[in-house]
């Protein structure tokens, strides 16, 4: 699965760039109407390297709070300081200030849709996922959005691997026996795959093999909504080797 996951970059990198050419705002000073299209929006939080909430627009100015991946914040001004974009937002229920605008993205915005694509293609570990989950979240028609659906499916059956071998490695059979606790509800109550849960990941248990893995909802839904593309044959291939592991016919 990883190779998948590997190939999968591979085809974000080479269509992001044409996909750019024809989205791309040129990004500059802001304009008056440039100003007037965000002065009063909500925008979404994403980049939390960031999102550094402060006092004033300026990278020198005394930190407020740093704001969390997926938080709403409201546009109230726009500056540039430090080379830099700033806006003014308030940050329910207490916080406002100036943070970076390069944090902040807009639903409505294609320049900000190619720039998210382009940051889930580049991050890695868990933050990839929940950047992964921002973009489908934020972008619900985007012609990306089965790529980056089949590299979300990937990168959490990655994760899925690596959960499995700590599980076995940190429940200890002789523990599990002594309270008569069936097997499975161990895994299941994993306590790693809490912050999976988070972000409404499901994984399955294959008893027999000790074993996680990922339910396959974004490449069910690749199959479903887009099911004459590319990335539709892979999900179906994928669908089918999780029916296999999971002993369980595939309704894809």
């Amino acid at each position: 699965m990883r190779k998948s996951a590997t190939l999968t970059l591979l085809l974000l990198f080479l269509f992001l760039p044409a996909y750019a050419q024809k989205r791309r705002t040129a990004r500059s000073k802001p304009t008056g109407a440039a100003r007037a299209s965000e002065i009063g929006k909500s925008a979404v939080v994403v980049d939390e390297k960031l999102s550094t909430l402060r006092v004033s627009p300026s990278l020198f100015a005394e930190s407020v709070h740093r704001i969390q991946r997926g938080r709403t914040v409201r546009i109230q001004d726009i500056k540039e300081a430090d080379g830099v974009r700033f806006y003014k937002v308030t940050v329910p229920p207490k916080y406002f200030g100036w943070v970076q605008a390069d944090a902040v993205f807009f639903s409505s915005r294609a320049e900000d849709e190619t720039r998210l694509a382009k940051l889930v293609v580049a991050s890695t570990g868990f933050e990839k996922i929940e950047i992964a989950r921002q973009f489908l979240e934020l972008y619900p028609k985007s012609a990306v959005r089965p790529g980056i659906l089949l590299l979300y499916g990937d990168i959490i059956e990655e994760a899925a691997l690596k959960l499995s071998k700590d599980a076995n490695s940190r429940l200890k059979r002789s523990e599990l026996a002594a309270t008569g606790a069936p097997l499975h509800s161990y895994f299941l109550n994993f306590n790693m795959l809490d912050r999976y849960r988070k972000e409404g990941i499901i994984f399955l248990f294959d008893a027999k093999a000790k074993a996680f893995h990922y339910n396959g909802a974004a490449w069910s839904e690749i199959v479903q909504t887009f099911p004459k593309s590319a990335e539709a044959v892979e999900a179906r291939r994928r669908l089918a080797s999780l029916a296999e592991k999971m002993g369980t016919a595939s309704a894809n």
